[in-house]
């Protein structure tokens, strides 16, 4: 078998946190490969040594990206390939797509095309999906586990609430979860002793005429705006009863408790449309939170834009609820439930309606869909945005978490189309208006690809984050068998569980349950965060929430500079007596949580 692997260079992760002036501190971090990448390489060695094959290794950027290589060789590949050319500077995901997606050609054919997931600085998996598309390859996202029987794939994936289980014709592309297998690890004397022929290079203009990089990109970054400052920082002194009664007394007068919903802006009435193209939502199924903020966001961008909402999907909400949510045109899709043949179909109604733009969840079935519709039509996609709102000059500019955290950064589409999707819990759920949806024409989709899925299951469910008033997040520093120390606080404020990506990739906490820079973002009326030391790739997920309180024994843990209230104690000390505090203040009795179906 010959298996090619692609690879991605992070900042040192581990080790990054803010500075004084709330910027990342580089100092004294090297780059390094991306920890889901290094699965990916330890996977591509064990099907090529297991088959007598060859595993290939290649990575995009600059000539300090031979690191990776090097250290991928030490591990057993047979080669490395870097990709490094000044004209490939600027490169956004679909024009780093296209660069890898031409390297692979070069080289041949590959049975197998293997990637991280993700990559942590924040990447949000679209790369992959888009390789797919521009090689013709099926593709699974989040592979945990993976059986090879004569030229079929059997895998079974993690995806956003749960597990999909799967059989793959090769050759294909798999992107790898942090679990799948022992990651490869060399150390810098392993790397300086791979000798320079094992790498290859190629550049720009052994791919061909491009174009490449910049000039390929079909988004752009522009604009920052601030998002730090904006929490309290309070502590107090004293020992732990005396700092848990004062933090519970201010969160109280800050109305973390307050029983009393708060307001909320009502979905826009339709108006005129004035052409221009319309806005798309697809609704995936079984998602009707999503779907919710989705056509909320869709609406007001709509009226300011004179533009109808249109919404699609294979088991979409009747007209009367779609309407009351935002849209005023529902359809339904039809012919074919395979990702790959539905982007196809997309792609094609998209080339022929031309919409303003293509809102989706950010969920595995959102990602696959948007980013080979993109791929095909060499639009731009944004992935996992925050916030989407109308620019200057009439477009759709979207919002996504910087690097730090402390910072939202804007992109825009170079694109006539732009499709975009949206993290889940980052949009508000707009209060219902009186309108029902225009029930359209349903859409067929011929199929093309073969439904190769043969379980899917479900260990959790994406929206309980959602709805939830509290949230009470963890860290690795609280082991799975002492998670019934935390029952009490949980009952007291009606709180769900959520938890740091360390959490989850140990498998302690349903991946659903992340929130983070590469998880999910919430907006409960209180977060309380524990056993974590609050690293900004955490509580960039929480920006939204209303109130923080935070809990951790090192006074120094960045995590007091992102709450609002902050308690200097262990928590196993302080959690009881959180409990009796707020029994004190009647939380129990106040604070219920929402009903299960509630939107709210």
């Amino acid at each position: 078998m010959k298996v090619a692997v692609l690879v991605k260079q992070v900042p040192g992760w581990e080790s990054l946190r803010l500075g004084p002036d709330r910027r990342l501190d580089r100092t004294g971090r090297e780059p390094e490969m991306n920890p889901y990448c290094r699965r990916a390489v330890s996977q591509g060695v064990r099907l090529a040594r297991e088959t007598g094959g060859e595993c290939v290794v290649l990575t995009l950027g600059p000539p300090s990206a031979e690191d990776c290589l090097r250290e991928a060789v030490a591990c057993g590949a047979d080669r490395g390939v870097l990709l490094s050319d000044e004209a490939f500077a600027g490169s956004d995901t679909l024009a780093t797509a296209r660069a890898l997606a031409a390297a692979l050609r070069r080289l041949g054919s590959f049975d197998l095309v293997v990637c991280g997931r993700n990559s942590v600085d924040a990447e949000t998996g679209q790369t992959p999906v888009q390789i797919a598309e521009l090689l013709g390859l099926p593709m699974v996202a989040g592979v945990r586990e993976l059986t090879l029987t004569g030229a079929t794939l059997q895998v079974r994936a993690e995806h956003d609430d749960g597990w999909l289980r799967t059989e793959l014709p090769l050759p294909a592309l798999l992107s790898c979860a942090e679990r799948l297998i022992n990651p490869a690890k060399a150390g810098p004397e392993e790397r300086a002793a791979v000798p320079g022929s094992s790498i290859g290079r190629l550049d720009a203009a052994a791919l061909g005429p491009g174009p490449w990089g910049d000039a390929a990109s079909m988004t752009e970054v522009g604009d920052t705006r601030c998002t730090a400052g904006t929490r309290l920082r309070l502590r107090y002194a004293g020992d732990v009863d005396s700092q848990v009664r004062k933090a519970v007394r201010k969160l109280a007068e800050l109305g973390a408790f307050d029983p009393a919903a708060e307001p909320r802006t009502p979905v826009p009435e339709p108006g005129p449309n004035r052409g221009g193209g319309e806005v798309v939502v697809l609704a995936e199924e079984g998602r009707d939170r999503l779907t919710q903020e989705l056509l909320g966001r869709a609406a007001v961008l709509a009226a300011a834009g004179g533009r109808q909402v249109t919404l699609l999907g294979q088991a979409p909400p009747s007209p009367a609820v779609a309407g009351a949510w935002g849209a005023d045109e529902v359809r339904t899709i039809t012919g074919s439930a395979v990702e790959r043949d539905i982007a196809e179909w997309l792609a094609e109604w998209c080339s022929a309606r031309t919409p303003w733009a293509v809102l989706a969840p950010s969920t595995t079935w959102g990602r696959e869909i948007t980013g080979r519709s993109a791929a095909q039509l060499t639009a731009g996609l944004v992935g996992d945005a925050t916030d989407v709102s109308l620019g200057a000059r009439g477009e759709p500019v979207c919002w996504k978490p910087a690097f730090s955290g402390d910072l939202v950064a804007s992109v825009t589409c170079r694109s006539t189309i732009g499709f975009i999707t949206v993290r889940g819990g980052a949009l508000p759920v707009l209060a219902p208006r009186a309108a029902v949806a225009v029930r359209g024409p349903d859409l067929t989709v011929v199929p093309r690809h073969g439904a190769w899925a043969t379980l899917r299951e479900y260990d959790d469910e994406l929206g309980v984050l959602a709805r939830a008033r509290a949230v009470v997040g963890v860290g690795a520093a609280i082991p799975p068998e002492d998670y019934p120390l935390l029952e009490p606080v949980l009952r007291a404020l009606g709180a769900e569980l959520a938890a740091t990506r360390k959490v989850t990739d140990r498998g302690w906490q349903p991946r659903a349950r992340q929130i983070g820079v590469t998880g999910r973002s919430v907006a409960p009326r209180l977060y309380v965060a524990i056993g974590t030391s609050g690293k900004f790739t955490h509580m960039a997920g929480v920006g939204s929430a209303g109130l923080v309180l935070g809990i951790n024994s090192d006074p120094t843990a960045p995590l007091f500079d992102s709450v609002d209230v902050g308690v200097v104690a262990d928590w196993r000390d302080a959690l009881p007596r959180l409990v009796l505090a707020l029994e004190q203040h009647g939380v129990p009795r106040s604070f219920a949580p929402l009903p299960r179906g509630s939107a709210g």
